[in-house]
């Protein structure tokens, strides 16, 4: 298990964007996700997608009609839209990333993922972010599938660690995962059914944590405990 600075990030069990229930009475990416992770005393992973208007809201899906109803892109929908916007499971409101992080307030390590498009429509997104995320000073990664926004979070120098989500077993994928991740990355988060690869063996090699998504089954697990250092979950209640 690596060591060092980073023990708080693989600490705990890791609920896959929050301690939902499905969707059925608690949404994923919800206030009320948060609270009953940190009531079970789960780390948080989450999902970061910005407003038309640029503000940075937790939310997974590029479009809004999954978890509200409503047939529309989240990139193309407003503030004034989104913030009387219900999710269908429980009612509540999207929360924007302030609000998430100030419902957390440090009672649990986050680990953030930032959803984007594409390196032109994403110009300026860490600068969008970097208000929300001003003075907060729980446990808190930032991570992305987006080499785009990887170099962002790199050339920003914010005070967190920033990690590369992944997948894939081919050698071409491997390759450019490990080029990515040399660019300045601290951790990886690595789909669980393509484990083990000679990626996360050569990461784990440096000492860096490797955590899996998405860990759905005990199997999935155990897999997971094998060749990775914490388990991203959903679907059941892991122990610490």
């Amino acid at each position: 298990m690596p060591g060092g600075g980073l023990d708080w990030l693989i600490r705990r069990p890791i609920a896959h964007r929050g301690l939902h229930d499905g969707n059925h009475l608690v949404a994923e990416n919800s206030l009320p996700a948060a609270r009953a992770a940190i009531a079970a005393g789960y780390a948080i992973e989450c999902d970061v997608q910005l407003s038309a208007d640029g503000t940075p809201y937790i939310f997974h899906d590029d479009t809004l009609d999954r978890l509200t109803g409503r047939a529309d892109a989240f990139r193309e929908t407003d503030d004034a839209a989104l913030s009387g916007l219900a999710l269908v499971a429980g009612g509540a409101t999207i929360p924007t990333v302030a609000d998430f992080l100030a419902l957390v307030n440090g009672a649990v390590p986050i680990v953030m993922e930032l959803k984007g498009i594409s390196a032109e429509t994403d110009a300026g997104y860490v600068e969008r972010l970097r208000p929300a995320l001003s003075g907060y000073s729980g446990e808190l990664a930032l991570m992305s599938f987006d080499a785009w926004l990887i170099d962002q979070l790199l050339e920003a120098g914010l005070p967190h660690p920033v990690g590369l989500t992944a997948e894939g077993t081919k050698l071409e994928a491997l390759r450019r995962h490990r080029e990515i991740f040399g660019r300045g990355c601290d951790f990886v988060s690595y789909n669980v059914h393509h484990l083990p690869n000679a990626f996360v063996g050569w990461v784990r090699e440096r000492g860096a944590p490797v955590m899996t998504w998405t860990v759905r089954t005990p199997d999935d697990e155990a897999q997971s405990r094998r060749h990775a250092d914490q388990i991203t979950f959903e679907g059941f209640a892991p122990q610490h």
